[in-house]
This record gives structure tokens, sequence and C-alpha cells, in this order.
């Protein structure tokens, strides 16, 4: 196991509290702009319309029946619900406007409350299923259209889910944001062992985005204590995806799952300018998603290093940007099988 980084002991001086608070800035604004072309009004149902399957530990929306039919507050525990949602426009004036480059959420079915991890489970049946865990400063309608990306772009056949927590969706939420992803790990990993011990047959994919890699990592290590072999037998591929994690933090949490960490691929960038914002202000330390290849592979997870691939401004989520980082996840799944 790697030796832990220290952060400097001696207090900081005024000019560096400010250097810190114009860094935590940045990097809410640098963290949050992969969601700045946030859900415009959607396209109406038709051909290329997804299904989406939804397990949140958001409190509903005050009309559920319309958007943003997920809140920003937690809820009271985990739920389920089917979204659907309409492809982005195309010709002119989507060419024109940033603001039709995302899926558009259509509606959102009833929320189910009462076993919510089984009715998830039912809706997948017999089928794989590829769960998306977003990361910071997402609404629910800005996850859900990730989520629906994701599948799409990678040609997923099986079912397309969503596990969204309640991050605030504003700049300065990202403490707010880290709380409530850890909040939501017994939900998550409700919703984990019980996709694992139902009798569909199907593996469980899960790709992981940013803060949303914290979240995963913590929650398999307690899918791995309490559901043990028979439970991880039935996880396939593990991605995650620029992981805003210490890198400590995270060398501890794949010791702990064992050899159960061959399963994970983590989409790296050594050019990713939010995980570097996101190292200041955590005094220094190295986010995952931005390690050095040779401390990930010694951890014995495998590495896609998308470097070379990052020519926007942030480079924080290739995965759903670049054909050829998202090949990397669509890799994984074929060989997960």
């Amino acid at each position: 196991m790697t030796s832990p980084t220290t952060a400097p002991e001696r207090r900081a001086s005024r000019p560096q509290r400010l250097a810190t608070r114009i860094a935590a800035l940045g990097l809410a604004l640098a963290l949050g702009a992969c969601n700045l072309a946030g859900a415009s009004a959607p396209n109406a149902t038709g051909a290329g319309s997804q299904t989406l399957l939804v397990a949140t530990t958001r409190a509903p929306a005050a009309d559920p029946g319309k958007a943003p039919f997920f809140a920003a507050e937690r809820g009271a525990g985990l739920a389920f619900a089917q979204a659907t949602l309409a492809p982005p426009s195309e010709g002119v004036l989507a060419t024109l406007s940033p603001f039709d480059a995302r899926w558009g959420v259509v509606g959102v079915g009833p929320v189910v409350s009462a076993e919510p991890a089984e009715a998830f489970a039912r809706a997948a049946v017999g089928r794989d299923v590829l769960l998306y865990v977003h990361g910071y400063r997402e609404t629910f309608e800005t996850a859900a259209s990730g989520a629906a990306e994701l599948a799409a772009g990678i040609g997923f056949r099986g079912a397309s889910g969503l596990f969204t927590w309640p991050s605030g969706g504003a700049t300065f939420d990202y403490g707010y944001d880290r709380e409530s992803a850890l909040w939501s790990r017994d939900a998550l990993e409700e919703l984990i062992l019980t996709l694992a011990r139902s009798g569909s047959g199907g593996r469980v994919h899960i790709v992981a985005h940013s803060m949303g890699s914290l979240l995963t990592l913590e929650t398999l290590r307690f899918v791995r204590d309490s559901g043990g072999d028979a439970a991880m037998a039935r996880i396939g591929a593990v991605v995650l995806a620029s992981p805003d994690v210490d890198i400590d933090l995270f060398a501890q949490g794949v010791e702990r799952l064992g050899v159960d960490a061959q399963r994970i691929t983590v989409i790296s960038a050594q050019n990713d300018r939010a995980l570097a914002l996101s190292r200041r202000l955590a005094g220094g330390v190295v986010r995952a998603g931005a390690a050095d290849r040779e401390r990930l592979v010694g951890l014995g997870v495998r590495v896609a290093d998308a470097s070379e691939f990052g020519s926007g401004v942030l480079n924080h989520d290739l995965f759903l940007r670049d054909p050829d980082v998202r090949a990397v996840v669509a890799r994984a799944i074929e060989r997960s099988r």
C-alpha cells in the first residue's frame, strides 16, 4: 500500500486562503462546466428515444409529473422510476445552438418507494444492466442525459440505468455534493446487492464519473464485505472515468477489494484541468484520475490514459465526448462477459 500524502501543517496565510477560495471557485466552474449545456426543451418521443431505469436518493420534485422531476434535496431513501428520453435535435438549428446537444427527459413514470431495488431488478429482468453513477454538479436531468448519451454512444443492448444521488447542481455545492454522495452508499449497496441476487442472470456493469467514482468505490467495498464472492461475480465491468478521489483513499479502497480490483478500468488524463484544481483544494494530494499510469497499474487496476485525446478546455468528460475514449468503456464491458 502506498504511503499517505501529507498536507502542509502550517496555518495558511491570508493570501494563501484567498488563493484557495479562488481555486474553489475555479474547481466549481470547471467540474460543473460539463453540464452547462443543460437540458433544453426535449424533442417529442419517437424513433431513437430511450427508456432509463432510475434509482435515486433524491427527493421527488414538488410536482412529480413535471420537470425537474427530482430535486437537489435528499429523499427519505431509495426510490425507483422509469424515465423516457428523446435524442438530441438534428439539423441546422441544433448545429447553431449548444442547448440541443443533450438528451431531453420527456417524462418520468410513477415513483416507487416500496421495495425500489426489487422494482428496478424486475424492470431489468433477463438483461445486462449498464448503471451510470454521475459526478458533481449534476441535476437529475443532466445526469439522465449523460446516462442516455453513454448507452447510445457504446451501443449498449441491455437495460440502461442511472443511480442519481442528491447533487445540489450549483457552483458552490462541492462540499454538499461530496457528503450527499457518501450518504448514498447504503442505497447504492442495496441496489447492487438486489441486482446481484436476482434470478435474471444478467450482469451489472458500472460506469462512474468524477465524484461518482468515490461513491462507487466505497460502495463496492461494502458489497464485497456483505455479498461476498457470489455478489461480486454478478458485477461485470467497473469503469471509473476521471475519478475525483484522493489517490491514497483510492489505493486503500482498491486494496480492500483484493482480486476484484482487476475488474476496474480507470480512465485517466494528465491534462484533466478540473482534477488539477481539485488537487489544489485537497492540499496538493493527487486525484486518482490524474495519477501516473505506473502508480495506478501497480494497484492492480486496468488503466486507459486518455491524455493524448484531450484537446478541450477541461478534458474531464472524454468518456462521453471522444469516440476513442468511449470505446474503452465498450471494450471493458465486452471483456467482462
